[in-house]
């Protein structure tokens, strides 16, 4: 398959002196380098800004939701203070935003908390007609039953929280009595659970941008993986801990998988527009050929290292130029600027 080359678009001078956006990060402040906790989030953090800065924006910069209780002056939002600290946080900046009127980039907040809800989002991929394995969301205070157990073929069950990110507190289980540890685990940290078999195969990475208010699909890319049998953690994804498996993240032009999974979300894409840009995750087994929704993360990781600017990139788009872009068609999406 041909990559498809895009033409970063432009914001005039005068309108990045008129718009006063704010940039809303945990680690907006944050000097560079490592975290003690969120690994390598906070480099990623300091890079956006970064680039940001860069563009000559009218910018200003929150670690905090307070700065948006009372009579914010702003015109615009770019969140990314996405993981809170608390159940449902991917909602919070838009309700806040939505409450003072003030346009933001990304998906309004139900459908964030929609794409947020692995267990909600795999019932849009059925309505939508995408493949997606069997599952089942445990939630928090209901019985934890061997009866909603889904079918799995190999006997082995991955279990994580129905609203992580960064694959935080994955586990996997081969029998209901592992499963049910790992569910008490993840609802005594107020959690609700989501538990699907193990799929074999190898990550498929689709990343959109809206382009003159439609999702455009950026070039596929691939986790080329040493081990697929192996679960990926939170703590190896933030580089907190070191990773020995050799994974490659590469382009995906498969001729006779790449345009059935680009059917797919571009199908999916369509239920979530308007979006500003998001990455839609599939399963694929060569072996067998199946293939399966895993997650959309809306709102997703912007770092140069990571799966959106890196298929940007082989589009084009440098960060700068990404970014430009994302705000450029969202501010004209919410008549901010002419276009």
């Amino acid at each position: 398959m041909t990559e498809t080359q895009i033409a970063p678009l432009r914001i005039a001078q005068e309108d990045k002196d008129r718009v006063r956006l704010l940039f809303m990060a945990k680690h907006a402040n944050w000097g560079g380098g490592m975290h003690p906790e969120d690994g390598n989030h906070a480099i990623y953090h300091h890079e956006v800004r970064q680039t940001l800065e860069g563009l000559g924006l009218n910018l200003s910069l929150a670690d905090s939701y307070d700065v948006l209780y009372e009579n914010p002056e702003y015109d615009f939002v770019f969140p990314l203070l996405n993981r809170g600290g608390f159940v449902n946080s991917e909602m919070t900046i838009p309700l806040l935003c939505n409450m003072h009127r003030i346009p933001y980039m990304g998906a309004m907040p139900f459908l964030r908390g929609l794409g947020d809800d692995k267990s909600v989002s795999k019932l849009v991929a059925r309505h939508a007609g995408v493949p997606t394995a069997d599952w089942f969301c445990y939630r928090r205070g209901a019985p934890v039953e061997e009866a909603d157990l889904p079918a799995s073929p190999d006997g082995r069950w991955v279990v994580k929280p129905n609203a992580s990110s960064a694959s935080w507190g994955i586990g996997d289980a081969f029998d209901f009595a592992g499963v049910a540890n790992l569910i008490a685990n993840i609802h005594g940290q107020g959690h609700d659970a989501i538990v699907e078999p193990y799929l074999d195969g190898y990550d498929i990475q689709c990343a959109f941008l809206t382009l003159d208010g439609a999702p455009t699909a950026l070039p596929m890319l691939w986790y080329e993986r040493e081990d697929t049998q192996r679960l990926w953690t939170y703590y190896e994804k933030r580089d907190l801990v070191q990773n020995t498996e050799k994974a490659a993240l590469k382009a995906f032009d498969h001729s006779d998988f790449a345009p059935k999974i680009l059917e797919y979300a571009q199908r999916y894409a369509r239920e979530m527009t308007p979006f500003d840009y998001g990455r839609i995750e599939f399963r694929l087994d060569f072996k067998t050929g199946d293939i399966n929704f895993i997650e959309i993360n809306l709102n997703c990781n912007l770092w140069s290292e990571k799966v959106m600017a890196k298929a940007a990139a082989r589009a084009g788009l440098s960060h700068a130029d990404f970014l430009e872009t994302l705000l450029a068609e969202s501010w004209r999406r919410n008549g901010m600027i002419a276009g």
